[in-house]
């Protein structure tokens, strides 16, 4: 794709009150359209750029980064208008194109562009915020973002329509709550241009939705086949063999996305994943660190780490990142949960009970596994009459071919901890009473 190049203009980096940025890129909330785009105008008006880049959001999913593509006189302004419209998720069955993610789009746009280079967009708030909820957690690429909100209530507008025929097909398909639709518009597409990865990736993931696996990997060979060094494609490619849980190869795609593109988190993270499905826990590790270089309030990522210490037995290590997690993302439950189960484990008794009950007390759903692992921190700090209580309610509600397991890793942890601590002897009846209903 080649962008419209616009006059020169200074580049002095004020807001609209005169205050001076301190980060690089600047992202425009509040107001109208209109009012969005005057703000845009005085930031691009009062800029010191060699050229400027003007793209609408809708187009920019399916547009790719390629810095030749881009003016060669530096420094550039990078404009984008109703940058909502870049990252659409109507996708059912939790399918999602990498393409229409926020953070692997801009962190694309950072990896091309030079420091010296700034992006100038606009967004309508309320639907950035159902669409690109990790802006407002500044996560990844948005952690570069100035937020300059106009103070006044937003108003929500179709945006500006990309401008080639293939665009135009792939906005409506990403924008409709149709799969059926979408996957037809998709196909539209790629006749149009046959040649293009893009079109191809995203019928791709249409498929994917639907369920259509052949269709999905004849769509993600031929992107392949057209784009090989396009990351885009090998991480569509490690989704699509960890669906149907071939774990090797999809390692090997998002292994070949991460080396394309090293500031991908989601292709570490995703790495990370699979790797501990390999049973390869130190290799998974560093995956899941690296991602964090790129993303390091990522509390999924957090939490991956977290866990993987704790199966490393480097409990300090897994303790940290976990309460970084419940400290970022105090509405995210396993947070809490694995916390507990870290300092369960590092007999940080106490502790352990406090987090397990308040991860119990902000999940809605009342998890079976973590209420039963509860109680056995309950009875970890002597609390037998409440071990009975909480077990017993959450074992009674339990299908039979999940009860046998709760029972089996209750016996086992507390059975440990029994062996260790001599005082919780007295309170034997709690593991006799479960060894009397594994042996029924």
């Amino acid at each position: 794709m080649r962008f419209p190049k616009c006059a020169t203009v200074p580049y002095t980096c004020r807001g609209i009150t005169g205050r001076h940025l301190t980060v690089r890129h600047l992202l425009i909330l509040g107001g109208s359209q209109d009012d969005r785009a005057a703000a845009a105008a005085a930031h691009q008006d009062a800029a010191r750029v060699a050229s400027v880049v003007a793209a609408p959001g809708a187009a920019l999913p399916f547009s790719r980064v390629i810095a030749s593509d881009l003016p060669v006189a530096r420094p550039r302004l990078i404009r984008f208008d109703d940058l909502e419209q870049a990252f659409p998720n109507a996708q059912t069955g939790g399918t999602r194109l990498v393409l229409t993610q926020s953070t692997y789009l801009l962190q694309k746009w950072l990896d091309v562009l030079d420091p010296t280079d700034r992006i100038v967009a606009t967004a309508d708030r309320q639907t950035l915020e159902r669409t690109a909820p990790e802006a407002f957690q500044r996560r990844g690429a948005w952690r570069q973002f100035e937020v300059l909100d106009l103070g006044v209530p937003s108003s929500s507008s179709p945006g500006s329509s990309p401008s080639s025929v293939s665009d135009h097909l792939l906005a409506r398909a990403y924008h409709s709550p149709y799969p059926e639709e979408r996957l037809q518009l998709c196909r539209d597409a790629v006749s149009t241009t046959p040649d293009s990865a893009v079109p191809t990736l995203a019928l791709a993931s249409a498929c994917l939705e639907q369920q259509d696996m052949s269709g999905a990997r004849r769509a993600l060979d031929h992107a392949a086949l057209v784009a090989p060094d396009w990351e885009a494609v090998h991480y569509e490619d490690g989704k699509f063999w960890l669906g149907v849980e071939d774990m090797g190869r999809a390692r090997d795609g998002f292994q070949r996305a991460c080396d394309l593109m090293p500031t991908f988190a989601a292709a570490h993270s995703n790495l990370g994943a699979t790797l501990g499905e390999l049973d390869q826990p130190e290799a998974a590790l560093a995956a899941f660190t690296q991602a964090l270089t790129s993303d390091p309030d990522g509390f999924t990522i957090l939490n991956n780490i977290g866990v993987v210490c704790r199966e490393l037995g480097r409990l300090p290590e897994s303790e940290i990142a976990l309460r970084r997690v419940v400290t970022l993302a105090p509405d995210f439950v396993f947070g809490y949960y694995n916390l507990g189960h870290t300092l369960l484990l590092g007999r940080q008794c106490p502790a352990a009970l406090a987090a397990y009950e308040e991860g119990q007390r902000r999940d809605p759903q009342k998890n079976r596994r973590q209420a039963c692992r509860l109680a056995v921190a309950r009875f970890a700090n002597g609390d037998a009459e409440g071990a009975e209580r909480d077990l017993w309610r959450f074992i009674d509600q339990a299908p039979a071919n999940e009860r046998e397991d709760l029972l089996l890793e209750s016996y086992e942890i507390a059975d440990a901890l029994a062996r260790d601590r001599p005082e919780l002897a007295p309170h034997r009846a709690f593991l006799d009473r479960i060894a009397a209903e594994l042996n029924r």
